[in-house]
């Protein structure tokens, strides 16, 4: 297992410099100057904007500004904001606590609908219930995240009025107030990744449920509920995990559109104002700390995948 982890660790460290290298020179040709929208934008003097140029660095050459950036990265000096003047460290500090509550809350809801309606479905395959989930799972797939948003707005904010509509409030400060802020964010990203987990698990419990040593539990006279916890769920939940890793990723995405939609000062705000202002800094510096959460979860997943495996565990 320490082996296993050691080669992940390992294996980590090309992709996070190939994502340091995309995201630095993606940004260094993208259309915009920095250097004149820091020193006041189409109004601003030559003089300034090279002052501006010089403030942030921008007259280094290219190589050495990119090795400016990979110090950074090891002394947690990611720059500052080019307007706010906020170190980008302490604005991503900020804001990832709410990202990451969200993304663990909509995690909490997939699982809690994928597992029951998963074994559900395998369990009573070309039934009306598989019919059902296969059916609700579909249209969890297709159904777009921000329009589940506004749906669960409608109805719950502001019909039944049970929870709140946008904002969020701080756990220290409330910790009720904070997990219904989070409650429709959560369910709103978390529907897509429930409905795809669903139906990776139904395979996959089908798969394991036509093996040999369950008949022979079968044969044996155990029930549903024995052979699908003492034996298939094990086995049938491995392969689940990598979808699981997929999911990070996708659940990372769509902060940015949730967080807009119930007005939550996460990292996906935090980027879309960054974007519209050409904050590149503030660019980099989320692009990395989303890079280096998906490695981190990818590796989770492989420990716990081979937990699960014992061929894995044993290698």
């Amino acid at each position: 297992m320490l082996r296993l982890l050691a080669r992940r660790l390992l294996m980590s460290v090309p992709i996070l410099v190939i994502v340091t290298f995309v995201v630095f020179f993606l940004l260094e040709i993208a259309p915009g100057d920095p250097a004149r929208l820091a020193a006041g934008g189409q109004a601003a003097s030559a003089a300034d904007v090279a002052e501006a140029r010089h403030r942030l660095g921008l007259d280094e050459p290219l190589w050495t500004r990119y090795w400016h950036f990979i110090e950074g990265l090891f002394t947690g000096d990611l720059g500052q904001s080019i307007f706010s003047g906020q170190p980008v460290l302490s604005a991503i500090a900020e804001r990832a606590p709410v990202s990451l509550s969200l993304m663990a809350g909509a995690l909490i809801v997939a699982m809690l609908i994928a597992l029951p309606a998963g074994i559900i479905a395998a369990t009573r395959p070309g039934g009306i219930a598989d019919r059902v989930v296969m059916l609700i799972s579909a249209g969890g797939v297709a159904m777009p995240n921000f329009l589940i948003g506004l749906l669960l707005v409608l109805v719950f904010a502001l019909n039944l009025q049970i929870f709140p509509a946008t904002g969020y409030v701080p756990f220290e400060q409330s910790p009720a107030r904070w997990f219904q802020s989070l409650v429709l964010p959560s369910v709103a990203l978390g529907v897509a990744a429930a409905a795809e987990i669903a139906r990776f698990l139904r395979a996959s419990m089908l798969d394991v449920l036509d093996q040999d040593y369950i008949r022979t539990a079968r044969a044996k006279g155990i029930g549903v509920r024995g052979v699908v916890g003492k034996h298939a769920m094990k086995n049938a939940f491995a392969p689940v995990l990598t979808v699981l890793g997929l999911q990070v990723r996708i659940l990372l995405g769509g902060t940015v559109v949730i967080e807009q939609i119930f007005n939550l000062p996460g990292l996906g705000s935090l980027t879309v104002k960054a974007v519209f202002d050409r904050d590149y800094p503030i660019i980099q510096g989320v692009a990395i700390s989303a890079a280096l959460v998906v490695v981190v979860a990818n590796i989770l997943v492989d420990v716990a995948y081979g937990y699960l495996n014992p061929k894995l565990r044993a290698a």
